[in-house]
């Protein structure tokens, strides 16, 4: 499998990333890149921190597409993503996808729809469990944070541009992803996923 070349464990973080409280809390990385591994294709794949795939998404529609899954690294489809509703009334639905299972099985898991100032609103499949909002701007499509509760709730997740260990910014397309130990890392890849649809990024 194709591999990115990891930064190293002590590259310091950029004026724009988490505070010193949040960084504390930050367990894994990952590199996400904009970019299906299919020629030709819509998607993204996603690293870890020692440069292997570990999921990828491979969009053969339009960019923004109806439809997509989030796979494994060996191709099994982990979550299923959905469009729905037009206009303002438009969301993402999101299932957790069954090995083996047929589409008829896969389990609601979350909704996601866009709010103000650029973000989107997260809605756990029956009102349970803990809601999320994704806080970015849209002028700012590769910086973002994924922030569990209402109003005051704690950074658990937060997306920026990648930076070689020389400090040079790459494009917008290669995304530095710190998820905290308190979130299911699945769950805040789906929100990622989710909104490289919204902007068309995938």
């Amino acid at each position: 499998m194709a591999k990115v070349q990891p930064l190293p464990a002590a590259a310091t973080p950029s004026p724009s990333s988490c505070s010193s409280s949040e960084e504390r809390q930050i367990r894994q990385t990952y590199t996400v890149w904009m970019k299906s591994l299919v020629f030709n294709g819509n998607g993204c794949t996603v690293y870890t921190a020692d440069g292997s795939v570990a999921f990828r998404v491979d969009n053969y529609g339009c960019k923004g597409g109806r439809e997509v899954f989030f796979m494994d690294r060996g191709g099994n489809a982990l979550i299923r993503i959905r469009r729905k509703g037009f206009g303002m009334f438009r969301r993402w639905e999101v299932c957790r996808c069954a090995h083996g299972a047929g589409e008829e099985e896969a389990t609601p898991w979350f909704s996601m729809r866009q709010a103000d100032k650029g973000g989107a609103a997260v809605m756990m499949h029956g009102g349970a469990g803990t809601c999320f909002r994704v806080d970015g701007c849209c002028a700012r499509k590769s910086e973002y944070r994924v922030i569990s509760g209402g109003a005051g709730g704690a950074v658990v997740a937060a997306v920026e541009r990648k930076k070689t260990p020389a400090g040079v910014v790459l494009g917008e397309d290669v995304q530095t992803l710190k998820v905290g130990p308190e979130v299911d890392h699945l769950l805040v890849l789906g929100l990622v996923v989710v909104r490289g649809l919204m902007n068309r990024s995938l």
